[in-house]
């Protein structure tokens, strides 16, 4: 028997065109698990990326904007304005102080994993505070009075989001001002980082430019050349040394390697939809008799790891759709946080077809106790859908704030409008998929014992 096994791995040695065929199966294997885990890494930078295209350079300025159509970034949404960018930890801890006020923020490393919520979800629970980032092995002095937070990377994301109250949405952006962001080692006179308003200007804060070629890669090298080591992510550091991709050496695949990285950020990024869009996991389900799924499959935990093991499938089905992770963003408690539901089929269990017409049946009152809203979004860029129309949502503060009262609404979504529907309508494209969240925020306990659901969508015939 030993001889016998003996005998096959000679086989294998002796036959060029099969090891060869071996080898690149290996690789490729190794590749597509390689841009599996580090998909968030490359995501993040597409955000930071998205802002030094606008000019607003590292260190200097942060970005705020009411999300539009024309801003492209994994499933913004038009409720509540945002602001966000890169904190450079390189030289010292960042101080953010976070006034009193309706905000809701997070630090997150440059891997997106969760370092600390702010704001109405974080310590100072919307009493305002202030922040210190600290960079991994800091040796300073940690002065006192701040809430101290210890990111593994040189930089981290930085991304808050004010909320409108009363639909006052140049009231909530121009908040943003007050928030404070500028080097500890400035206190004394702070070197306070610019707010920019780029609500009209359009902005790609994604990685869909490298999401599918070697320039996933080509960015990914430059990560890992800049950042600290992460402990944890040592068996994958092993896994891109075996690419060729090592900190410290330069990154220059041949041409058999460079095909191997391209094919496998081809099927790489399949597989991250698959998992966003076509997953069989019973658990992702939000209703027994209902096509809407959770977006989040982990609840509670802002790094997708649970008790046994780091969910994998929920992480990719997450970072293939949105960006940042939270607790306070997959939080399933009531008056807590935000619900996120995923509809992407219509009522025969099928995908929603841009060139077909819904209805989608809304009972009244949504048990939201802030707001809710339904975005749609293109599935290929997962951003807000672009049309004629210039428009991706239907919101409670502000399209549907006149059905208070009603028993029911029905929303309409399809390239042309119904009659004397038009403001309850979303235009879709011909020929493009398309899915949206349906979203509510502070949840009251009808979101959760089944007493309310949101109908599913219904073709118009």
């Amino acid at each position: 028997m030993e001889q016998a096994i003996f005998d096959k791995s000679v086989d294998v040695i002796r036959e060029p065109i099969k090891t060869e065929q071996t080898r690149d199966a290996q690789d490729l294997q190794r590749a597509i698990i390689a841009y599996r885990f580090w998909y968030p890494t490359v995501s993040a930078e597409g955000i930071f990326q998205g802002n030094r295209d606008a000019g607003l350079k590292d260190g200097e300025a942060i970005p705020i904007l009411s999300a539009q159509p024309h801003h492209v970034g994994f499933t913004l949404n038009s409720d509540t304005p945002y602001g966000g960018g890169p904190l450079d930890l390189s030289d010292g801890p960042i101080v953010v102080e976070m006034p009193p006020g309706p905000y809701i923020g997070l630090v997150d490393d440059r891997h997106q994993r969760w370092v600390v919520d702010m704001g109405i979800p974080g310590p100072d629970a919307g009493k305002g505070g202030k922040y210190l980032i600290v960079p991994p092995d800091y040796e300073g002095e940690i002065p006192e009075g701040y809430y101290v937070c210890h990111c593994p990377s040189l930089m981290a994301l930085f991304a808050v989001r004010a909320l409108p109250i009363e639909g006052d949405v140049d009231g909530a952006l121009e908040s943003m001002h007050a928030i404070k962001v500028y080097p500890l080692s400035s206190k004394g006179l702070p070197k306070l980082l610019r707010f920019v308003d780029v609500t009209s200007k359009p902005v790609d804060m994604s990685l869909l430019r490298w999401e599918d070629n070697l320039d996933f890669w080509k960015v990914l090298s430059r990560i890992i050349e800049e950042e600290s080591v992460i402990d944890e992510f040592r068996p994958m550091y092993g896994i891109l040394a075996s690419l060729g991709m090592e900190r410290g050496k330069p990154f220059a695949p041949n041409r058999r390697m460079s095909d191997i990285l391209t094919e496998a950020a081809v099927e790489g990024r399949k597989q991250m939809l698959m998992s966003a869009f076509a997953s069989t996991r019973p658990d992702r389900m939000a209703w027994r008799d209902r096509y809407w799924e959770w977006v989040g499959l982990v609840s509670d935990n802002g790094n997708f790891e649970t008790p046994n093991f780091l969910d994998m499938e929920a992480k990719d089905r997450w970072f293939a759709q949105a960006i940042v992770g939270s607790p306070a963003m997959f939080r399933r408690k009531e008056g807590q946080g935000s619900l996120y539901w995923l509809g992407l089929r219509e009522s025969d269990g099928s995908y929603l077809d841009g060139s077909k017409t819904y209805r989608l049946n809304v009972p009244l009152p949504v048990p939201a106790s802030l707001f809710w809203s339904v975005t749609v979004y293109d599935t290929i860029t997962r951003s807000e859908i672009q049309t004629d129309q210039n428009k991706a949502a239907l919101r409670s503060l502000f399209e549907l704030k006149d059905v208070d009262g009603s028993k029911m609404v029905d929303l309409y979504f399809g390239p042309q409008p119904p009659a004397k529907k038009e403001h309850l309508w979303i235009q879709t494209v011909p020929g493009r998929e398309w899915f949206c969240y349906f979203r509510i925020y502070g949840p009251k306990q009808a979101a959760f014992d089944e007493s309310w659901k949101p109908g599913d969508f219904e073709e118009v015939k």
